[in-house]
């Protein structure tokens, strides 16, 4: 219901009334157009800046007069006087509505009238967007259409989509005028393949508009993806050697989670169960050896379905360190008495034991047999060299004195006379030997 004042406006003088219009040729009312978002506070002002205290009113699309200077005309509790005097009339207009949007106009009373007009837009702020079209879980490989909708927005809102902070620009766009003719529905579809990869992922709506007030609204969408499982083996050294230990570790990761993991060598059940223990998803093989040599699979499973993967394992020698060589003193020092066998050995001796079996293996563990092999060989040398020498020695002094046995009886005619000859040389041999001592 609406109730208007009537203002009764009185008749000047002659005179008076062509001095009012002279003075209000330069009065002018000033407006602004207003934009407010729904269910805020608009504010319409008028101002004058050479007014001689003529009236001014505000009405609203519907030539409704609102306000006359102070006065309220209408009987809107939503509608406020802000300032009233001969400059300026502003009214304000709480809890807008659509209902509300349109052109106002501020009058100013003057022979004629003057008038301004200011618009007023009132925006319809988008619902809170929803997401639709998921269904957990989703397989690796199908294909996912996501559906984005809101309604409420004027003028229509804007819809973008995002995967991992990264924007998707291949979307599908629809916007529809809802039935009060003013707002509009708007929605977004999203096409995409999924993999393991979009596991946990969020999926985000975002609703841009100018009534947000730079603030978006958004929807989000976390992924579940089941996949198959996959497998990877880890060993705890890269170089295995034997006598040591060795822990592969079956690495699996899958959507649902692999039951416990699968150990087998060679195609067959682990050949040596007191040496190879599993423990959960790790074979732990203690004390490696030449025989553990094969391919280790671990297999993995879960409800999508199987994977595996294989470890080569070779087990590899010890290093030998290599020993420290003693050289051992000559021994044939002690066990040679001639003159000759002290002065070569040596020489003899330093130069055997210093030649070595070109076939020993560098580094190889125990004594030493090409060395013990040729001091044995250098003491029979030297013992043979010194028999030898003996040997010569005892034979060249028998026969000197052979030689000087049968001096006298080379030249005796008979073997009487050789025999007293030879009786002479002794004698004189004992008379040489009696004379030097």
């Amino acid at each position: 219901m609406f109730v208007l004042f009537l203002c009764n406006l009185s008749l000047a003088p002659a005179a008076a009334s062509k001095n009012k219009v002279k003075g209000s040729q330069g009065q002018f009312p000033l407006t602004q157009n207003v934009t407010v978002v729904e269910g805020g506070t608009a504010i319409l002002t008028c101002r004058v800046d050479q007014n001689d205290n003529t009236s001014l009113q505000w009405s609203n699309p519907a030539q409704q007069t609102l306000y006359f200077d102070d006065k309220k005309a209408l009987r809107d509790n939503r509608i406020e006087l802000v300032r009233a005097s001969w400059h300026e009339l502003s009214i304000s207009v709480s809890d807008v509505s659509l209902s509300d949007e349109g052109q106002y106009t501020c009058s100013l009373f003057t022979m004629p009238v003057k008038t301004s007009k200011a618009y007023l837009t009132v925006l319809g702020v988008p619902e809170k967007p929803q997401i639709s079209g998921f269904s957990s879980p989703v397989m690796e490989g199908d294909l996912m259409q996501l559906t984005c909708k809101t309604s409420g927005s004027k003028p229509a809102a804007d819809i973008r989509w995002f995967k991992n902070d990264k924007e998707i620009k291949d979307v599908k766009y629809l916007k529809e005028e809802d039935a009060n003719r003013k707002t509009f529905t708007v929605s977004s579809t999203l096409d995409f393949r999924v993999d393991r990869s979009d596991d946990g992922v969020a999926v985000i709506c975002r609703v841009d508009h100018e009534s947000l007030n730079a603030t978006p609204q958004v929807a989000m969408q976390v992924l579940e993806i089941h996949y198959t499982p996959s497998v990877k083996i880890i060993p705890s050294t890269p170089f295995p050697q034997e006598g040591q230990p060795l822990i592969l570790t079956c690495e699996s990761k899958g959507k649902p989670l692999p039951e416990p993991v699968l150990w087998t060598k060679d195609g067959g059940e682990l050949p040596d169960p007191d040496r190879m223990v599993v423990s959960g998803r790790e074979l732990n093989i203690l004390f490696l050896n030449k025989t553990d040599n094969g391919t280790y699979r671990c297999e993995a499973t879960n409800t999508i379905g199987q994977s595996s993967a294989e470890y080569v394992l070779i087990v590899h020698d010890v290093p030998n360190t290599l020993l420290p060589t003693t050289i051992i003193p000559s021994l044939t020092t002690a066990t040679v008495t001639t003159t000759v066998a002290i002065t070569t050995s040596p020489t003899t001796s330093a130069t055997t034991s210093s030649i070595r079996d070109p076939n020993a293996l560098a580094g190889q563990n125990g004594p030493d047999h090409a060395l013990i092999g040729g001091i044995v060989a250098v003491v029979v040398f030297v013992t043979l060299c010194s028999i030898f020498l003996l040997g010569r020695y005892l034979a060249r002094h028998k026969g000197t004195y052979l030689t000087n046995e049968a001096k006298g009886a080379e030249d005796a005619p008979d073997a009487d006379t050789a025999i007293i000859n030879a009786e002479g040389s002794q004698v004189n041999a004992e008379e040489k030997k009696e004379y030097f001592i």
